[in-house]
């Protein structure tokens, strides 16, 4: 527990630059805090009242305001007794409460991303989890709707960190929490121009992700500290010598030195210890703009400057807003010094960024909510939308300049950030939707979407979802080509992304493109049935109608955009003109001639010169005992022996039957065939029937099934070389489960 002289202290702190009023406020805060923590701890083992004090106090020091300063105070106790928030908004304000809210949602996102973040797999896992990140760096910000829940977090850490240092832990936590502020809270505090605590961060996440580095640096600083600041007090006694001659007023004093920050540009730059600049430094604040050129003049007079290391960020500040002016010199034994040159208001940005901004405004007597309050928000804001700090990742050009056109074409403001179950963020623009979510998973799973559930309650698809909601997708079973996506999602209110719309549309349009294309199929496979012509080479067919694939044939026709009588003209000229290999063959040395017909491969023995075709109501294929009949103006139709259509024909006109036998050439040549299969109905009876077929190299070119009190009909017209072929067809499908009986129609 807190010590009555260590409380005393805390107290003063906390209330440092507060009003008498605003100190009242802070000093109940405080009794209510010490009598609710209690002995309760935090998750990290602190003691939760003195975790509050640490927080507390680190936002006094950056200048927060008295609602800031409470809620850190407060929010911890939030934590641990949730119904304890509304309570708070009696006893402190709704100001304070909304703060505490927001800290809540920030701690949430902690515990549902800790851990994840090595769940990235493959050649893209390192990139993958970069933007990752960042897109929860972003996410954070979106969920802080006021920019202090932001510093009340950045608080904590440094709070947690430090804790975690004077117990002198290293184990899996402290290098989690290390390696999650490294990641995530430092370029934030850095984006947001709060440098004290971007140090510090840095410099105690770097102790637990690299101890033995950070020790060694330490050591390398403190070897030579004496010599160091006795050099750097007398340059800083010289300088103002010369400041007070020449009657400017300024304050000079020591810059402190940041492991982290040495550590990455002994890496970054190759240097060595004793060759960075900063290791020796000191900064001048004077009290305008003007001043800092007459200064920085003064410097080069007593200093050689070396020119490539001067950098004016007063004339050209940097994008976070910092100011100041950077001078590096040589100093009289020969190794540099840092000099830095501003005015006590770019001191205060430079030193607390966003909170000194607060403060400045309350101070100056403006509401809080002032319009260039509000400019500067947003403009913060915005900040949030830039390229990852992650050192070790170092961009193209080209990809700097895509970032800066994405900055160009939109703001934060236009997005927001949900988490699916397994702790990963996606982001999605304002007003989306659960179906937007499901397409931004991928496309697959926006097809099968068939609900939603948002924080563990089920939802409508057409809900808007909110900034750090956690989002799980219902999705149908089987393919998405048999579960698509309804043509509700169309309509207004049910998506707010263009892409998410652009998928539906294009699986709607892949779905009637598919139906016209089976239905052009079946008019010419019928066309050619009717012609006698299914052994027809399709692809040469299709280009001898003017077109690239057969399927573009197929989806002219099933359009109606091409009539099926230039397919029955081409068919008929193929056969006026038959090819050298499809001649009659004529044996002299017999009384009777064999004529071989051109696609049956039938041989037609006593006539000459007659075109066969099979007949489509038995569909004959070898080794089937087969006989032909002359027809009025299609040559000859080659029927099976025993069909009950020949044996009328014949009955009627007995003169026209003609003997026939098969060809020679008939392994190579296919034959359309009927198959009936009466089987018990059930799910995936087609595809195991198919797969029996697909064994044997068999091409079905047509099905037609139906079924009726749990009983499955089917009919298939497949292509077959021989009836042996046809004979091993069945006998597979006859194992196919359910199958009742397999028999050629």
């Amino acid at each position: 527990m807190v010590s009555t002289a260590a409380l005393g202290d805390a107290t003063t702190q906390l209330v440092s630059g507060l009003s008498s009023e605003e100190c009242v406020r802070v000093r109940d805060a405080l009794d209510y805090a010490a009598a609710a923590y209690g002995e309760r701890a935090c998750s990290s083992g602190q003691n939760a009242f003195e975790f509050s004090l640490g927080v507390a106090g680190t936002l006094a020091y950056l200048r927060g305001d008295v609602e800031t300063r409470i809620a850190g105070l407060l929010f911890e106790l939030a934590i641990v007794e949730p119904a304890l928030v509304e309570t708070l908004e009696q006893l402190f304000g709704a100001e304070v409460a909304s703060l505490v809210r927001g800290v809540q949602q920030l701690i949430r996102l902690h515990d549902l991303t800790v851990g994840h973040q090595g769940v990235w797999r493959g050649k893209n896992a390192a990139q993958q989890a970069v933007a990752q990140v960042e897109t929860l760096r972003k996410m954070l910000l979106a969920m802080a709707t006021d920019m202090r829940v932001v510093l009340i977090r950045l608080a904590s850490c440094v709070t947690t960190l430090r804790w975690f240092a004077d117990q002198k832990r290293f184990d899996d936590l402290t290098r989690d929490y290390g390696r999650e502020v490294m990641d995530l809270y430092a370029p934030l505090a850095n984006r947001l121009g709060i440098w004290q605590l971007k140090w510090e961060l840095e410099d105690l996440a770097f102790r637990f992700l690299e101890p033995e580095t950070y020790r060694r640096i330490a050591r390398m600083l403190e070897e030579k500290r004496m010599a160091r600041e006795g050099f750097v007090a007398s340059s800083i006694e010289r300088l103002q010598r010369e400041l007070h001659a020449a009657g400017i007023k300024a304050e000079v004093s020591g810059r402190p030195k940041h492991i982290y920050s040495i550590y990455n540009k002994m890496r970054g730059k190759e240097l060595d210890f004793s060759s960075l600049y900063d290791v020796r430094a000191f900064r001048v604040i004077v009290a305008d703009a003007r001043t800092c050129y007459t200064v920085l003049g003064l410097v080069h007079n007593i200093w050689t400057p070396i020119p490539a290391e001067f950098d004016d960020y007063i004339a050209r500040p940097k994008p976070n807003g910092y100011q100041s002016l950077h001078t590096v010199v040589t100093a009289e034994d020969g190794r540099p010094l840092e000099v830095q040159v501003r005015t006590q208001e770019m001191h205060n940005f430079a030193e607390y960024g966003v909170a000194a901004h607060w403060r400045y405004k309350e101070e100056g007597g403006s509401t809080f909510k002032s319009q260039k309050y509000d400019e500067k928000i947003a403009w913060l804001r915005q900040l949030l939308a830039w390229k990852t700090d992650v050192t070790n990742v170092v961009a193209a050009e080209e990809d700097q300049k895509e970032w800066v056109e994405k900055l160009k074409a939109a703001t934060l403001d236009d997005r927001i950030f949900v988490l699916t179950p397994q702790a990963r963020v996606l982001e999605l623009p304002v007003g989306a939707t659960p179906i937007d979510f499901a397409y931004h998973l991928h496309s697959e799973v926006g097809h099968r979407c068939r609900g939603a559930k948002v924080d563990g309650a089920m939802v409508p698809l057409n809900t808007p979802l909110s900034n750090g909601q956690t989002c799980e997708i219902i999705t149908a079973k089987g393919p998405a080509g048999s579960q698509g996506p309804s043509r509700d999602w169309l309509s207004p209110g049910y998506t707010v992304s263009s892409r998410t719309r652009s998928k539906i549309r294009a699986w709607f349009h892949a779905m009637e493109l598919a139906e016209t294309l089976a239905q052009g199929r079946t008019l010419v496979e019928k066309s050619l049935q009717r012609e006698g012509k299914t052994a027809v080479n399709l692809e040469a067919l299709a280009h001898k109608l003017g077109f690239a694939k057969v399927d573009d044939l197929f989806v002219a026709v099933g359009k109606e955009k091409f009539s099926l009588r230039h397919v029955e003209a081409a068919l008929h000229e193929t056969a006026e003109a038959p090819a050298p290999d499809d001649a009659a063959v004529v044996n002299k040395s017999r009384a009777s001639s064999v004529d071989q017909g051109a696609k049956s491969g039938v041989l037609v023995v006593g006539t000459e010169g007659l075109m066969t075709m099979l007949a489509k109501c038995c569909k004959p294929a070898p080794p089937d005992p087969i006989v032909g009949f002359v027809t009025r103006g299609k040559g000859v139709s080659i029927h099976r022996l025993s069909c009950k259509n020949f044996a009328e024909m014949r009955s009627k006109a007995p003169e026209r039957v003609i003997q026939t036998d098969w060809g020679k050439g008939v392994i190579e040549t296919v034959y359309p065939v009927d198959i009936f299969i009466l089987a018990l109905d059930r799910q995936g009876l087609l595809r195991d029937v198919s797969d029996a077929f697909l064994r044997e190299k068999i091409n079905v070119t047509g099905v037609n099934t139906q079924s009726t009190k749990g009983q499955a009909r089917m009919v298939f017209t497949a292509e077959i070389g021989s009836t042996a072929q046809l004979q091993k067809a069945l006998a597979g499908i006859a194992e196919v489960p359910g199958v009742q009986e397999a028999r050629r129609s």
